[in-house]
């Protein structure tokens, strides 16, 4: 079942939630709605549903518009973050809910039931109670409820964020396997950029209720669109500099742009993640920069290196893999030089090269 949103727009009074949102999602897709709080990410999610109603725009499932239809005509399985489960309900109650208020048979609320526990990894836990169970056994009896019924898509609103990180985790992992068992079209909440990219096969990137990019993980990770992408995806070191004659200039140092061979110099802002930083002792080309070790934080697998250059007047954050930085044996007040491998520059929005 795929998903085609067309031209939504939504407004709560003054407060544009949605701004002219259009939007593919194939079928059997798992796509995530990324972006920080107030961008828009539930209250699409909710017209998806039907739980809310555009001011403008269409809904369409597998071309067939459901703009007007209600939430139970419309067929979709929804999770919601805190569970929402009847306290007062076993487990196999719970599931089977949605079920009973269909009339269905009592020997096909048996199996499926039945079936849904054995999917969930939770067999043997329906006569309990919600409050016998963890948040991460809640979570998933919440998503068997939304299944029990065949919706023809599956909705959830930040599944995980009332778990803790392990939890969290371990759910991730689950629901990817799940998907890959069902196929189900399934668009899922989110502000966690790690949580999106392990899960989902397509990430919508969102902010102020618009669209900032759409694209695979490794796109928009590795190709963010915008400033506002780059910058939300995980920690980034900002250069302020200018283009000219198809160079970068960042203070003292410079580096290729090919791009950009005017003569004509533009400011320009260069985004560089940590991880894409080298830390030397000894400058190791043109673009090395001098810098000052001042904190040093271990972190797993990296050792978190903070850095400041006196000729930028800037502090910068550099990942340096363990081995490395045994090799390089760091310490506060060292002298070193950093050297960018990979730059992503972007220009002001009014300009385009």
């Amino acid at each position: 079942m795929s998903i085609s949103i067309r031209g939504v727009h939504k407004t709560f009074g003054a407060f544009h939630a949605l701004n002219n949102i259009n939007l593919e999602v194939p079928t059997g897709k798992l796509v995530a709605l990324l972006g920080p709080s107030g961008s828009g990410k539930t209250t699409l999610l909710r017209i998806i549903s039907g739980l809310e109603t555009a001011d403008e725009g269409n809904i369409l499932f597998q071309e067939e518009d459901v703009t007007r239809r209600s939430v139970r005509d419309r067929e979709v399985g929804f999770v919601f973050q805190h569970y929402a489960l009847f306290r007062h309900m076993t487990v196999f109650e719970n599931i089977a809910f949605g079920m009973r208020v269909r009339k269905a048979p009592k020997a096909e609320v048996q199996s499926r039931v039945k079936e849904l526990l054995h999917l969930v990894r939770l067999e043997g836990l329906g006569q309990r109670y919600p409050a016998e169970l963890s948040g991460g056994q809640r979570q998933r009896v919440a998503l068997a409820r939304a299944l029990a019924v065949r919706p023809r898509m599956l909705l959830l609103d930040e599944p995980f964020g009332a778990l803790d990180a392990k939890v969290r985790q371990e759910l991730r992992s689950w629901l990817r396997k799940l998907h890959e068992e069902m196929h189900v079209t399934t668009v899922f909440v989110t502000h966690d950029q790690e949580e999106a990219f392990e899960v989902a096969d397509q990430v919508v990137v969102l902010r102020g209720g618009q669209i900032e990019q759409v694209g695979t993980p490794t796109e928009v990770f590795d190709h963010p669109a915008t400033p506002f992408v780059m910058d939300f995806l995980g920690n980034v070191n900002v250069f302020q500099g200018r283009l000219e004659n198809g160079e970068m200039h960042l203070g003292p140092f410079r580096m290729d742009y090919p791009e950009y061979t005017h003569s004509e110099a533009r400011q320009a802002t260069a985004y560089v993640r940590p991880h894409e930083l080298e830390l030397a002792r000894e400058p190791v080309s043109s673009r090395s920069l001098a810098a000052r070790v001042i904190q040093l934080n271990p972190a797993g697998s990296v050792l978190k290196a903070r850095v400041r250059s006196e000729d930028l007047g800037i502090e910068l954050t550099v990942d340096v893999v363990r081995e490395q930085a045994d090799q390089l044996k760091l310490s506060v007040g060292d002298d070193v030089y950093v050297s960018p491998r990979n730059v992503r520059v972007f220009l002001p929005p009014d300009f385009a090269i």
